[in-house]
């Protein structure tokens, strides 16, 4: 076309330039047409290639959502799993645990994993098998010794301590008077359940005011009180309490005996005598190597079992050193009785009667207590006439008051046999 165009014009023919022209135009504006044609195809098939890429973006998007938040679920489930597996042992040992320091100590979690809450439920479970073990040993061994010794024995193993220890305690003594007489004829099986029911309700006292029974002699309770059982303060005043309660207790003991014995009548007299004495003692566990018996030593200990012993010559029921009066002084009421020099002792001690707590004696007991000190004195004096009117003034208020009859029998016989020069109203108790 373009060799056409330049030949028309060389020979300078303008109508067939002109055609040449035109034609040209039309082809080009063809051109044009098809360009334009292309590109808006082009465009057209980018515009879908672009929302096909972003829908797939979208889907993209929406399955890595998806996908998240299956992985969330999983990943919560398996967390509650995990830590549910690891809750609920441990719940389980918190509550067995609960139960065990209520007393259940026959719990027993069975084992299910062999992780480190395996091992800490087999610790657990063995824990409580020496628990059982030493309940168990309380228990039995409770009968026969004291349970707050035997609790500390397991508890405390310084208690056990071979050198033992000097401290201040206060020992009581009850015996009952009329044992022998009560026993005979009786079947042995009658005699042990007697025996039984009196020394329990002589024990339920002692226990009940923080004092440690020692050990059953026969008929006879052996008790004491001090630290660590007791507070040094209130050893004497619980110890008199004690034999206050003993007292107490022994018209039930009585009230008993025809369904212990199956005797409906025939029954001897019978009391009881208590000793009580507060001093050092030395304490420990003392015995051989392989039997011992955590026990107190010493002077106080006689002292206290010497003054069970004379109730008998005195003819009271509760006789008690000059310390432990001292020390229970603002809690009990007592009575001096004599001023005695007791086998194995050198130094002579005044000792008391029991009368009762402070505000429930009788008026006329304590008038009688304020007539006896007045006639004791006198007698101490050796002004036998001043005495013996004095004991004589008690025997009008109690007459049935037998240690002012025993002094009276005793200022008769100074009358004829007069004392030594130096006496000076100790009286030597020669029965131990």
């Amino acid at each position: 076309m373009l060799a056409k165009l330049l030949a028309a014009a060389e020979i300078d023919n303008e109508v067939q330039a002109s055609q040449l022209l035109a034609e040209l135009d039309y082809l080009r504006d063809n051109f044009d047409r098809k360009v334009d044609a292309v590109r808006s195809e082009m465009r057209q098939l980018a515009g879908a290639a672009i929302a096909g890429t972003r829908a797939y973006q979208r889907h993209a998007v929406v399955i890595g959502l998806v996908l998240l938040a299956i992985a969330v679920l999983l990943g919560m489930t398996v967390a509650w799993a995990v830590t549910l597996g690891l809750v609920r042992p441990v719940r389980r040992l918190l509550a067995e645990t609960a139960a065990v320091e209520g007393g259940a100590l026959d719990t027993v979690i069975p084992i299910t994993s062999h992780d480190e809450i395996g091992r800490l439920t087999r610790s657990f479970n063995s824990m409580v098998g020496e628990l059982r073990i030493k309940a168990q040993i309380r228990e039995t061994f409770g009968k026969y010794v004291d349970p707050r010794i035997v609790a500390g024995l397991l508890d405390r193993p310084e208690l056990t301590d071979v050198k033992g220890s000097r401290r201040e305690m206060t020992m009581l003594f009850c015996d009952m008077a009329g044992f022998t007489a009560l026993s005979e004829g009786m079947t042995p099986a009658a005699l042990v359940t007697v025996l039984n029911r009196y020394l329990t309700l002589m024990s339920e006292p002692v226990r009940r005011n923080n004092g440690i029974i020692d050990k059953y002699i026969g008929d006879a309770v052996m008790a004491f009180w001090g630290p660590p059982f007791t507070g040094a303060q209130e050893q004497a005043r619980l110890a008199c309490l004690a034999a206050l309660d003993q007292l107490a207790g022994l018209a039930a003991f009585q009230a008993e005996l025809p369904d212990l014995t199956g005797l409906k009548r025939g029954f001897p007299g019978n009391g009881i005598r208590i000793g009580i004495a507060t001093g050092d003692v030395v304490v420990g566990s003392i015995g051989s190597e392989k039997t011992r018996n955590y026990t107190v030593i010493g002077d106080t200990v006689n002292l206290a079992s010497r003054l069970e012993g004379a109730n008998k010559i005195y003819g009271t029921r509760v006789l008690i050193s000059e310390a432990t009066n001292r020390l229970a002084a603002d809690s009990v009421e007592t009575r001096e009785i004599d001023l005695v020099l007791v086998v194995g002792k050198t130094e002579p001690q005044r000792i008391f009667e029991l009368l009762g707590q402070k505000g429930e004696v009788a008026p006329e007991r304590l008038a009688l207590r304020d007539a006896y000190v007045e006639a004791l004195n006198a007698y101490r004096g050796k002004d036998w006439e001043k005495a013996s009117a004095g004991f004589a003034s008690c025997l009008a208020v109690a007459p049935c008051d037998p240690p002012s009859k025993l002094f009276l029998e005793r200022i008769e016989q100074f009358r004829v046999t007069a004392p030594r020069g130096d006496w000076t109203g100790v009286w030597s108790l020669a029965e131990k």
